[in-house]
């Protein structure tokens, strides 16, 4: 096992290496100059120069590049001009809001998805099958912000179920004492039940709205993987024994099912923390998706270039989760890795 995880870790170091000069050239190339956008539109050219030289910009790329990195292997990812915090600290703040939304949204998809993709693949043809398919077929075609806003229109300006999506909380509550970072988890924690139920009530809604999003491709590789599963000659083996139907399907046609269903897991947690930054904006959610967009209009590198680092780290490090979980339910994957 420690091997599986150090191999994996070290072929991840290039991917972080071409990560970081990638995203550092593109935040030089894109429109927008950070000089000329903190200075004001009515600032002299001098005032812009005093700026760029200030930033270090009015030095060439290689120097420029050759400080970010030097100021990485610090831990430093610079400091944001918008909030003049440093970008570590604002990531750190902002990421348990990113990181429970868009757990939240995958626990609603998986426990949707997986039960209905297991009931569809045993009664084929019947009106939960149906409604498989139809649920798949939406949660694909459905943009997740179109979701979002509507979402938005039906549960808050129609039928008013739903409170104001401004944010994890209530202006008028206190946050508990943060020991997660997550408000439903140190609500809890706090036994502050007010809290709590106000936290859920703002999350929900862009959870569900991740949820439909993960749902489909779930629903869809977890009734594929059942069929498989189903039809192959071991179960065919069971069955002539005797052995019961329920035994059948969860001993061992969904653990066979479970090795493409949990890769399409770590791809869907992956496509969760892209489609964060559009639901964050939707939602006004304070997470490192609407940090990032913030940063983006503002022409501030530092911490778009913080933020697709931090997203690449997670995704490495859930890639090698996956990996790990393979060996865990199919010992035969531990002689593979």
């Amino acid at each position: 096992m420690l091997r599986t995880v150090l191999s994996r870790l070290g072929t991840a170091l290039p991917s972080l290496a071409g990560v970081v000069v990638i995203t550092f050239l593109l935040t030089r190339v894109l429109p927008g100059d950070p000089a000329l956008y903190f200075a004001g539109p009515v600032a002299s050219p001098e005032a812009i120069a005093a700026i760029r030289a200030q930033l270090g910009l009015d030095q060439p790329l290689w120097t420029q590049f050759a400080g970010y990195v030097a100021a990485l292997f610090r831990g430093d990812l610079g400091t944001s001009l918008t909030t003049g915090r440093p970008v570590v600290e604002d990531i750190a703040a902002r990421l348990p809001a990113s990181a429970e939304l868009t757990l939240l949204g995958l626990f609603i998809a998986v426990g949707i998805a997986v039960p209905l993709g297991i009931l569809a693949a045993l009664r084929q043809g019947s009106w939960i099958d149906h409604l498989c398919r139809l649920v798949t077929t939406a949660g694909v075609s459905l943009p997740v912000f179109f979701t979002g806003l509507l979402a938005v229109y039906v549960f808050y300006y129609l039928l008013g179920w739903s409170p104001a999506p401004l944010g994890r909380l209530d202006s008028f509550l206190s946050e508990p004492p943060a020991r997660t970072g997550f408000l439903l988890i140190d609500s809890l924690l706090a036994g502050d039940t007010e809290v709590f139920r106000a936290a859920l009530g703002q999350i929900l809604l862009p959870a569900l709205t991740l949820g439909i999003f993960a749902l489909a491709p779930l629903a869809r590789m977890t009734r594929a993987a059942m069929l498989a599963a189903l039809s192959a000659e071991f179960i065919r083996t069971a069955r002539a024994n005797g052995l019961g139907g329920r035994t059948i399907v969860f001993a061992y046609a969904f653990r066979n099912a479970m090795l493409p269903v949990l890769t399409t897991l770590g791809m869907v947690f992956s496509f969760l923390l892209g489609a964060n930054v559009l639901v964050e904006k939707v939602f006004a959610w304070p997470g490192i998706g609407s940090y990032a967009v913030e940063a983006l209009i503002a022409s501030d590198f530092a911490p778009v270039q913080g933020f697709v680092l931090t997203m690449a780290i997670l995704y490495i490090l859930l890639n090698l989760a996956i990996d790990l979980l393979y060996g865990l339910i199919d010992p035969r994957m531990r002689k593979v890795a």
